[in-house]
């Protein structure tokens, strides 16, 4: 009976903060868009211009690493630009998320975590409606398989546990050093120059890759592009790694928010 009254519990708080993110979506993503032509369609338009521009500049010279084929070094520029850019944006609007919702803290009861999860999941919308289906037509197109444009949420899903545990870590200290928006930039240009996004990773020294390895975006833009342009059936070893990375950013930022979180009240 006591676990029933537990599950049942636990069933209710789920419930309530899955009605509270809907809401905070929701209103996330109308007040982003309010009055705005393109609405989420702007979240496409950033990396198609990128791609663009890393293509008239980088496309001759790096052609040859790509199977001596500008398409495909179109199409794997695009797929590392939208990886990164979902990481900038979701991470660095859940970085002043609690902070700008500090008076309705003061005044409601609210789960704090709700304001990071939701500008991730505002921003897993936006991917949804906009550069998801061009990476579905492309794996089509590349792979002719369904199994490749299903396997293609895993390293997605990857990502987004990625984004969500860093944008616990940045909205709770936040809270404490509010000049971390200056210092955070530094570290999105950092995340996003040492990914092969516009370059090959051949052009990489020896010596550097293996560093290389250390940033959280690499993993799912590999895995991504494995799936996606190399006409293979997915790497599981590649979707493995992506997905342990990506629980084990998870599980780090969950602990320090939790750790943290007792102290925001007294600053908010």
């Amino acid at each position: 009976m006591t676990l029933s009254i537990k599950a049942s519990s636990k069933w209710s708080q789920a419930k309530r903060y899955g009605e509270l993110l809907e809401v905070m979506v929701a209103r996330n993503l109308k007040v982003r868009y309010r009055g705005s032509f393109l609405g989420v369609y702007w979240s496409l338009l950033n990396p198609l211009i990128t791609t663009g521009l890393y293509t008239a500049i980088f496309g001759a010279a790096f052609a040859a690493y790509y199977g001596n084929s500008v398409v495909n070094y179109v199409l794997a520029s695009f797929t590392g630009l939208v990886v990164v850019h979902f990481f900038s944006a979701s991470t660095s609007q859940a970085l002043k998320s609690i902070v700008d919702h500090g008076s309705l803290l003061n005044k409601i009861s609210l789960p704090v975590s709700i304001f990071p999860v939701s500008m991730v999941a505002a921003n897993v919308f936006q991917f949804a409606v906009g550069s998801f289906p061009l990476l579905v037509i492309a794996t089509l197109v590349t792979s002719k398989s369904l199994l490749n444009v299903g396997a293609l949420l895993l390293p997605l899903i990857s990502l987004i546990l990625v984004c969500t545990g860093i944008g616990f870590i940045v909205s709770a200290l936040y809270v404490f050093f509010r000049d971390l928006p200056y210092f955070y930039e530094l570290v999105t240009f950092v995340f996003w120059i040492s990914c092969p996004v516009f370059y090959p990773a051949d052009i990489v020294a020896a010596e550097i890759k293996p560093f290389l390895v250390l940033n959280p975006l690499s993993l799912p833009i590999e895995s991504l592009r494995q799936i996606s342009l190399s006409g293979m059936t997915p790497d599981l070893s590649l979707i493995g790694g992506a997905l342990l990375t990506g629980m084990l950013i998870l599980t780090i930022g969950w602990t320090c928010f939790g750790f943290w979180k007792p102290h925001f009240m007294d600053l908010l």
